[in-house]
């Protein structure tokens, strides 16, 4: 993300990132969202997916497990 800092995640605890982006396969365009959240205990979640939702129920049922 563009707000990382050496390849580091900036997120703060509690909160979340994300930012969209393109990448070409073959002779497709294809658009996806990177999405990194900072639990309250500091573990990151980072994830990359189709959509800003389909990163969000990545994070809650990663949330259910911790």
């Amino acid at each position: 993300m563009r707000s990382d800092n050496n390849g580091c995640s900036t997120c703060p605890v509690g909160t979340e990132k994300y930012e969209k982006f393109t990448i070409r396969v073959g002779h497709r365009i294809l658009t996806k969202w990177q999405y990194d959240y900072r639990h309250i205990n500091g573990e990151l979640f980072s994830t990359v997916k189709s959509s800003l939702e389909e990163c969000r129920q990545a994070k809650d049922r990663w949330l259910i497990d911790q």
